[in-house]
């Protein structure tokens, strides 16, 4: 009998009318004689509640803490789903992440998992139950709870989709399936039946809010066929699987905008050996993640440096880096937060010239001035003042023919 794992995000369980459409999927795809476990995230906006608690109380909370908070969300919303698939008579248990034996290092708030000890979710579907696991959580060794940093309950999908050898894995959320662009942003953006891991790789780091990256890595990694569909319909959805000759065909996929970035400058750096790896060891051991990074060479014996970082972590990042700029004997700290990164992705860059240019050009076109470039072989990303941001996915989606005719 084949396994699934099928995962339902915030959205599709934001009510008790839709966890009972929820609960209805689940039933249906069991009577097809399958084995399932569902991993299910927190009701609507409950993790964003529980974060404006924490604001209202203090600007510094204990990361510790976090963890215990948000991981109460998702053990709200396993409880619920089987009690309304219990009301539709099958059989099912709920378990939190802790309980079924995912083990994470000690990164609070964005815990890595190390191991999963199946045995407790095989037993239950040995016994004919539909398994549902919290997802978004785990536990170290020393039994601390732990979050896998937002979107983890995508993680925690196919990690269990991996270690249970299932079939496939479902990713259900409130949108059709993985689209060229953002269709809020672009209402002519088209959905893709098929994708590369590293596509949407790319296009989750990107800042499109499609699926957490990590997850995806994991899926490229073990191979694991995964389907983002919409709870909310039976439309096929998109493929996320391994690169075919046939994407080549494709320059570009897609475009990505992520409007929750900030930069932060480093004036008169000492231009010396060692220097640059001095400052990002500090930001590093403070666990905060550099996306992209510049460094402007100067005609004084230093040097400029810009680089971005998570918009909820530039507080952190600026204490760290100034502890760095004083360690080296840099100048200044400045930070800009009203940016924007605009990404183009697609396979087909490998085989084909003048992408850039290409995009580059219908910028400028709108007047819509670069800060920041970076690129990769099936990537090319460009820093925007904040205020330009959608505007310059619209632009770019339009000169690469990706809306519908």
């Amino acid at each position: 009998m084949a396994l699934i794992v099928q995962k339902f995000g915030g959205s599709s369980v934001a009510n008790a009318e839709r966890i009972k459409n929820v609960a209805k999927r689940v039933v249906r795809t069991k009577r097809k004689g399958v084995k399932l476990v569902v991993v299910v995230s927190a009701l609507g906006d409950t993790t964003d509640e529980l974060l404006d608690l924490v604001g209202q109380i203090t600007d510094r909370p204990s990361e510790r803490e976090m963890d215990m908070l948000l991981a109460t969300g998702e053990q709200v919303s396993v409880a619920l789903l089987a009690m309304a698939i219990h009301q539709l008579g099958e059989k099912a248990i709920s378990f939190t992440g802790p309980q079924v034996g995912i083990i994470t290092d000690p990164m609070h708030t964005k815990a890595r998992i190390l191991d999963i000890n199946t045995s407790r979710i095989e037993k239950a579907l040995r016994e004919g139950n539909i398994v549902i696991v919290a997802g978004f959580q785990g536990k170290t060794v020393t039994e601390e709870i732990t979050t896998l940093g937002r979107g983890g309950s995508d993680l925690t999908a196919v990690a269990l989709a991996k270690a249970l050898r299932a079939k496939h894995c479902e990713i259900y959320t409130d949108v059709d399936g993985i689209y060229t662009a953002d269709p809020r942003v672009v209402p002519n953006a088209q959905k893709l039946d098929v994708m590369s891991y590293d596509e949407i790789l790319e296009l989750a780091s990107l800042g499109a809010q499609v699926m957490q990256s990590r997850s995806i890595e994991v899926g490229k990694k073990f191979n694991v066929p995964i389907y983002v569909r919409s709870s909310m319909n039976d439309t096929p959805g998109t493929l996320i699987i391994k690169e075919t000759r046939k994407m080549e065909d494709v320059v570009v996929s897609g475009v990505a905008l992520n409007q929750n970035e900030a930069k932060i400058t480093m004036f008169k750096v000492p231009d010396q050996p060692g220097v640059a790896a001095k400052i990002f060891k500090v930001i590093a051991d403070h666990g905060i993640n550099v996306d992209m990074i510049i460094q402007n060479k100067t005609q004084t014996k230093t040097t400029d440096i810009s680089f971005t970082v998570a918009k909820s972590e530039i507080k952190k990042a600026l204490e760290a880096v100034r502890k760095a700029a004083r360690s080296v004997h840099a100048g200044p700290v400045t930070s800009d937060g009203h940016i924007a990164k605009v990404s183009i992705v697609g396979v087909g860059m490998k085989s084909h010239t003048g992408v850039a240019s290409k995009m580059f050009g219908a910028l400028a076109r709108k007047r819509i001035n670069i800060d920041m470039i970076s690129t990769s072989e099936i990537k090319i990303s460009c820093v925007v003042p904040g205020n330009k941001g959608k505007e310059a996915v619209r632009v770019i989606h339009q000169e690469f023919g990706l809306g519908k005719n």
